[in-house]
């Protein structure tokens, strides 16, 4: 099985890479700029078609929720139009396609976590573009599946678990949002359960249920502030940096896009219908920080 992934240095890509390199029978291809730019939509299409995939997994994106609140047309373009192009271009190849998508196509008012079939109502150019990019894709490919997932972190990249490590370099505390709720999810994780949905779509072709919109999450909850506590708490255990945690608002730290205050995941869908389900989001967090001590470790070496 071919598998075509847009992006090539994103945490997600990384971790698929990595990944699927140890499972026989799969050939990852990742593209990116320039080669593929989703800006270009023409040219991101006839990119796809030339390699010829069985499945296409759309992970590129434009991420910079902050900047997408001054460059929305920008963050339109790639995440929605080039979104759908590629879903077309995949289908064109006879290809399904895997569309990754994110918690912030909510408004994070409901008070449980959310469902597929919940209503969406992002609150930020980039979730709009985001929702944007679910429609243009399963308007394009009726062979699709969007997976939205949250929270992403890995042992490598710009994310919330990196971030609080290097600050607790040189702090002793560090003031952390705790009225946002979500499930940190863990790349290879994440990885594992794309690869996954890929394998059961090319085994049962024609299964209708396998197709739409999915949740894809790390298992549990927390809060930003709760996060950074239990990263604290088990870098204290294997030596890395750590600080102490100091609650606050998101009213006390405003940013440019609003954020959901509620972004938790349900992933019963898709352990219904796939028989696949995230760990614990505790559990990932260990091995992620185990991660971290071995690459440092091969560095230094």
């Amino acid at each position: 099985m071919k598998i075509v992934v847009t992006g090539t240095n994103g945490q997600v890509v990384t971790a698929l890479r990595a990944r699927a390199a140890a499972i026989p029978g799969i050939a990852l291809v990742a593209i990116g700029r320039p080669e593929l730019d989703l800006a270009d939509a023409r040219a991101a299409s006839a990119a796809i078609r030339a390699l010829a995939p069985d499945i296409v997994v759309n992970a590129a994106a434009y991420t910079a929720v902050d900047q997408a609140e001054s460059e929305p047309e920008l963050a339109m373009a790639v995440n929605g139009a080039g979104a759908g192009a590629v879903a077309a271009a995949a289908r064109a190849a006879g290809a399904a396609i895997i569309q990754i998508s994110t918690d912030y196509v909510f408004d994070g008012t409901k008070t449980a976590p959310y469902l597929e079939d919940d209503p969406v109502g992002p609150i930020s150019a980039y979730g709009r573009s985001k929702l944007a990019g679910e429609e243009t894709v399963a308007a394009a490919n009726p062979d699709h599946v969007i997976l939205r997932t949250a929270w992403v972190y890995a042992a490598h990249g710009k994310n919330f678990l990196r971030t609080m490590l290097r600050l607790a370099e040189t702090r002793d505390e560090l003031s952390v949002v705790a009225d946002q709720q979500g499930c940190p999810s863990y790349a290879p994780d994440i990885a594992d359960i794309v690869l996954g949905v890929a394998q059961r779509l090319r085994d049962k072709p024609q299964e209708a249920a396998m197709r739409g919109v999915f949740h894809l999450a790390g298992a549990g909850e927390t809060s930003w502030a709760g996060f950074a506590e239990e990263i604290f708490a088990q870098a204290a255990g294997r030596g890395l940096p750590h600080a102490r945690v100091r609650p606050i608002t998101t009213a006390d730290y405003p940013t440019p896009a609003s954020r959901p205050a509620n972004s938790r995941l349900s992933g019963d869908k898709l352990k219904q219908v796939y028989g696949l389900a995230m760990p614990d989001w505790r559990d990932a967090l260990g091995r992620c920080m185990d991660e971290i001590i071995k690459e440092t470790k091969a560095t230094r070496t």
